[in-house]
């Protein structure tokens, strides 16, 4: 069956198969065939329309949704730029599985074929160089659709019973594979979850190589011991991996399950946390995250968005320290790089950001809404501009996600990335 596409996608056009439609508008698209071409001013809307005759009110009616790139003059960025997207597409089993956090969504737009269709025009309308998806079950439906717009990929599957996990995609042009590993947490009697590593050099410059991570954490809020565990055994591969390549930057993106002031968050952009200071049930500060408590407490200002747990100390058994820190004499994990958020990095305005500079949103449904993805980024590394996410307001009005627009109960996030210039580049522009 054929697969509906964006025209208005630039390098979308020279494929025959696409057909036009007009349903979104994406200004100066005429020189997105790289990322470095983008223009700056680039933003991408459209006006989503639909009735749902179980709560008997209309929905998003006349709502025009816009995302723009927020962009910062970053001196010590070098020529050599590439950009990510991570995008938790919601995987097709798990819609149906927990229906009940989407039943102000219409029945058409959680199914997977208009999902389908829907999350790949809002991947290629961006055009990215490196995609991270998490939530993946229907890897060769999406493996098609890439491969047929010029991106090579690799694909984790989940252990257990799950059928959906982790993917990423490169552009074949513009990236060769020259290392990877993939992670199974089960290994380590940290669940079902898995992540991927992979090491990527840009084709025309042989000399600029990175590191892509990609990791779909664990989900129970109660599990902070597991969450923990996860990320820690994530970044003690990543390290040995960066070392065998020559201390390479690195780039982590994917949904942490975890809010902005949670200490998972402070340990992601820390070098280490004490975590037995922390009750295990809170490290995710995923607890008050639900619509109604999060609107309820400062309905006015859009800015409660940030649920930090209560930081106490909470009971650890033996095995619960041994999960988190690999070892049960431990009471501090290390973080081995020094992370930054992007999002955090790039200022955006408040209608959008909380009080640490992330996104107030970037997952809604009828049980949550707020923040757990992220793409970080490490030393020798800086980006350069990010796509913003919605107003909550905005995301208020579609009744939950995903929408007409929207194929996931999260929002894509998208990041440029420039290497930081050598010790010769910065001589030689300084002359």
């Amino acid at each position: 069956m054929a697969t509906t596409f964006l025209s208005s996608c630039p390098f979308l056009r020279h494929h025959s198969h696409f057909r036009k439609s007009s349903s979104f508008c994406c200004s100066n698209d005429a020189e997105a065939s790289s990322t470095s071409s983008l223009p700056k001013s680039t933003s991408c809307s459209y006006t989503r329309r639909w009735y749902n005759p179980s709560i008997r009110r209309q929905l998003n009616e006349g709502v025009e949704i816009v995302r723009h790139w927020i962009e910062a003059d970053q001196p010590s960025a070098s020529e050599e730029k590439f950009s990510v997207v991570s995008y938790n597409i919601l995987a097709e089993r798990n819609a149906w599985k927990h229906r009940g956090l989407y039943t102000n969504v219409p029945l058409p737009y959680l199914k997977w074929n208009h999902r389908k269709r829907v999350i790949c025009e809002e991947l290629l309308m961006w055009n990215p160089d490196i995609i991270c998806l998490q939530e993946v079950d229907k890897f060769f439906d999406v493996s098609e659709i890439m491969d047929k717009a010029g991106y090579v990929g690799s694909y984790t599957r989940r252990t257990g019973d799950a059928i959906d996990g982790c993917a990423i995609f490169w552009k074949a042009h513009k990236f060769r594979l020259i290392d990877e590993e993939s992670i199974e947490f089960k290994r380590f009697n940290l669940r079902d979850n898995v992540a991927q590593l992979s090491v990527l050099e840009m084709s025309k410059v042989k000399s600029r190589k990175l590191m892509i991570g990609n990791i779909h954490v664990l989900y129970n809020p109660s599990r902070g011991d597991v969450k923990l565990g996860q990320i820690r055994y994530l970044l003690s591969r990543a390290e040995i991996l960066s070392e065998k390549w020559s201390n390479l930057p690195f780039v982590l993106a994917g949904d942490f399950n975890s809010t902005p002031e949670s200490a998972i968050y402070k340990f992601l952009s820390s070098s280490e946390l004490n975590f037995m200071s922390y009750d295990r049930r809170e490290l995710s500060g995923q607890s008050g995250c639900h619509p109604a408590e999060v609107l309820g407490v400062k309905k006015e200002s859009w800015r409660p968005f940030f649920c930090l747990g209560s930081q106490t100390k909470g009971f650890w058994t033996e095995e619960e320290v041994k999960v988190a820190a690999g070892s049960a004499d431990s009471q501090v994990v290390g973080n081995p790089f020094r992370l930054t958020s992007s999002y955090a990095t790039l200022k955006g305005p408040t209608t959008t950001r909380g009080a640490t500079g992330e996104p107030l949103a970037t997952s809604y449904h009828s049980k949550f809404l707020g923040t757990v993805d992220y793409i970080w980024y490490s030393d020798g590394l800086i980006p350069t501009r990010v796509v913003d996410t919605l107003p909550i307001d905005i995301l208020l009005r579609t009744g939950g996600l995903p929408c007409e627009k929207v194929g996931s109960d999260h929002l894509p996030l998208v990041s440029e990335i420039a290497f930081t210039k050598t010790s010769d580049e910065s001589n030689t522009n300084s002359q």
